[in-house]
């Protein structure tokens, strides 16, 4: 691995890979020299890089533990292991609904799959990322998780409480060398976004929105080794709206 190229040779695990900015972060990984498993339950998964390249794919659903240990030991001896994963995985739930009519099931739904997920990837692969050379975790959060729009209230609730199993895990994998951070970006230009808002909030929206390469761009340097010393972060990408006091002047 060269100094230049910190990332030519990495083998990055990335969930989510089938569609926006999983799969995204694919291919901004391997415009670098990385070699890509990827992990989604949508069969597109084969179609987003070319098996020839060295990357492989592998479908699983990250709310079941066997599937996703299957999965990741899968990928990870087709790569020779695992040095980098991302955890793009992600669902919204109900949205713009009241609280009193959001059922149990799709409560635990969103839990399950953005947050638990992760728990299961980090879970199962550590035995590689213990073995690795600068070993990394970054995972999509949300600028959900520090602030809040109406109808939202289970995703803000599960991006929140990944904010903190980033920083949780940050801490308890320190001794192991393994860094932990989170990209958490504001509204992305996703087919997920879109399938919530709709086409016509993204045609001359009133407010700025990102592409997910530029989501893509943060999450592959926390990853590479030139982020070294940075671990524990919550990386807020929303054009600088947190930042903004509500002091009316």
């Amino acid at each position: 691995m060269s100094g230049d190229e910190p990332e030519r040779g990495r083998r990055v695990l990335v969930t989510g890979a089938a569609s926006g900015i999983g799969r995204a972060c694919a291919l901004a990984f391997a415009e670098a020299g990385a070699v890509l498993g990827l992990l989604d339950r949508d069969s597109g998964v084969s179609r987003v890089l070319p098996s020839a390249a060295g990357h492989a794919w592998a479908r699983a659903d990250v709310r079941s533990e066997p599937e996703m240990r299957t999965a990741i030991a899968e990928l990870a001896g087709r790569l020779g292991g695992i040095d980098a994963v991302i955890g793009c995985a992600g669902i919204s739930g109900p949205f713009g609904g009241d609280i009193a009519e959001i059922g149990l099931d799709d409560w635990e739904s969103v839990f399950a799959v953005n947050v638990t997920g992760q728990f299961l990837l980090v879970k199962h692969a550590l035995p590689w990322l213990r073995t690795a050379e600068a070993p990394a975790i970054v995972f999509l959060g949300s600028d959900s998780a520090f602030v809040a729009a109406p109808g939202m209230v289970p995703y803000c609730a599960a991006k929140g409480a990944l904010a903190q199993l980033t920083r949780a895990l940050a801490v308890d994998l320190r001794a192991d060398g393994i860094r932990v951070s989170s990209v958490c970006p504001s509204i992305v230009d996703t087919p997920l976004a879109r399938g919530d808002l709709g086409d016509q909030v993204f045609d001359g929206s009133a407010f700025p929105v990102q592409r997910p390469e530029q989501v893509a761009a943060h999450v592959r340097y926390l990853a590479s080794p030139a982020a070294a010393n940075l671990s524990g972060v919550n990386l807020v990408a929303d054009f600088g709206y947190l930042a903004q006091s509500s002091f009316p002047a």
